[in-house]
């Protein structure tokens, strides 16, 4: 496993759940690097530790999609600034954990108008806990919460771009949107996509596998032969890609399904190995097979 996808979803799940920084975790975020890879004209992906980011620059100033850890902010604005002499205005959260909003509090101290769907500040504004990883999440402070809210889309018109905020059925958590840029054919999935392994499903916070195959199936219904997809996690990617996602989470939640229906407990599903012809293509990233057979045989059980 890649070292940078390790620090991004590790840190971005786990460790930096709790928002609490050891010294060695400060360090671990004085190491990282925020690199931008060009889609189309004026339109970047930036990676670095958590969540990729999406970003729309142009006369009309910057848009921001996620914003990682707290630590990176001044990182963070350092990439941009190269990309652009312009002001952030915007930042979109595709959801709520912290990997991809982080660097809220930070931006929202400094002006920046925070958006989401009605159900990021909801979840945002108040403790959590995220059993899978015994998690305690604490309430976000006010700045740091979005401070316009939608139920179902949300457009932008800015520099030349169209860009098109859509919320998608539960599926990574129940508050997962997705940003198309319309006129530069580029589709930010958020988490709703981990890009080369299986992802992790927020059950605690209304995520399911077959909001998961919904929502893949509407991205890629989207998606052309030439469109240029940032998933949430790992390698900028292609339609095909997502596509080969979208049928490995088929597979699995049809595996486990069958075991389900069959009355089977978790431990004797988990030692059924339903994932088994499947584990060494996306076994390898953050979540091990057997923890992803547990979100998926958990979401099929609520």
């Amino acid at each position: 496993m890649q070292g940078g996808k390790l620090i991004g979803v590790l840190g971005g799940i786990v460790g930096a759940v709790a928002l609490t920084l050891s010294s060695a975790v400060a360090q671990k975020y004085d190491k990282v690097e925020i690199k931008s890879i060009e889609l189309a004209k004026g339109v970047y992906m930036l990676t670095g530790a958590g969540g990729n980011m999406g970003v729309s620059v142009g006369e009309g100033g910057v848009f921001l999609i996620d914003d990682q850890f707290a630590p990176l902010t001044p990182k963070i604005k350092a990439a941009i600034a190269k990309l652009s002499d312009k002001a952030v205005k915007f930042v979109i959260n595709t959801h709520w954990h912290s990997d991809h909003t982080g660097g809220n509090e930070n931006l929202g101290r400094e002006g920046l108008i925070i958006v989401a769907h009605d159900n990021v500040r909801k979840t945002m504004s108040k403790d959590q806990v995220i059993a899978m990883f015994n998690a305690n999440v604490p309430a976000a402070p006010e700045v740091a919460l979005p401070s316009i809210t939608f139920s179902d889309t949300t457009t932008f018109y800015l520099n030349g771009e169209e860009l098109r905020v859509r919320y998608l059925q539960p599926s990574h958590t129940d508050g997962d949107s997705i940003v198309q840029f319309k006129n530069a054919n580029v589709i930010h999935t958020g988490d709703i996509f981990f890009n080369g392994f299986y992802p992790f499903i927020d059950v605690d916070h209304g995520g399911a596998i077959n909001g998961m195959i919904a929502n893949a199936t509407t991205i890629i219904g989207l998606a052309g032969a030439d469109t240029k997809i940032i998933p949430g996690h790992g390698p900028q990617a292609t339609r095909d890609q997502l596509i080969a996602y979208r049928d490995m989470l088929i597979t699995a939640r049809d595996n486990v399904k069958a075991l389900v229906d069959a009355g089977k407990t978790e431990a004797q599903t988990l030692a059924a190995k339903p994932t088994a012809d499947l584990d060494k293509e996306w076994g390898d990233g953050f979540l091990k097979p057997d923890a992803f057979v547990k979100t998926v045989y958990a979401s099929l059980k609520q």
